[in-house]
């Protein structure tokens, strides 16, 4: 298979996020550190957005902002914006957790509110796909 093919397979894309979500529960389970894990669901949360968007054979820019990929999303899956909360909560954990800078280290309970957002969204993606 192609590369070209392999990037429009929307299993693909799902089983890369699969990877973020394990990555993400084995750090939090580890209880260490956060923002990594916190990353990780950000990161869960768009692959599942993205294999959706191919499922449908849309294009989508090279984004990790989840709120841009809800806007292509709204017309093909109006309900999407359902989940705005959820997409806008794991927004902020994309560049908080990869530069240093002014922002408090992230808890457990904010992880674990990160991983049950990411959740959300892959059984929101799954359940279109079916």
């Amino acid at each position: 298979m192609t590369q070209d093919k392999i990037k429009k397979n929307h299993l693909n894309w799902f089983k890369k996020a699969d990877e973020d979500e394990i990555a993400g529960i084995e750090i939090l389970n580890a209880g260490r550190i956060f923002a990594p894990a916190c990353f990780h669901f950000q990161q869960m949360a768009g692959k599942y957005l993205k294999g959706l968007l191919v499922f449908y054979d849309k294009e989508f820019p090279k984004v990790h902002d989840l709120l841009e990929l809800e806007l292509l999303l709204l017309e093909i899956v109006p309900e999407i914006k359902n989940y705005e909360n959820e997409l806008d909560l794991l927004n902020s954990y994309y560049i908080e957790t990869r530069y240093p800078g002014d922002y408090p280290e992230f808890t457990k309970n904010e992880t674990e509110q990160a991983m049950t957002a990411a959740k959300r969204i892959k059984e929101f993606v799954l359940k279109k796909i079916k």
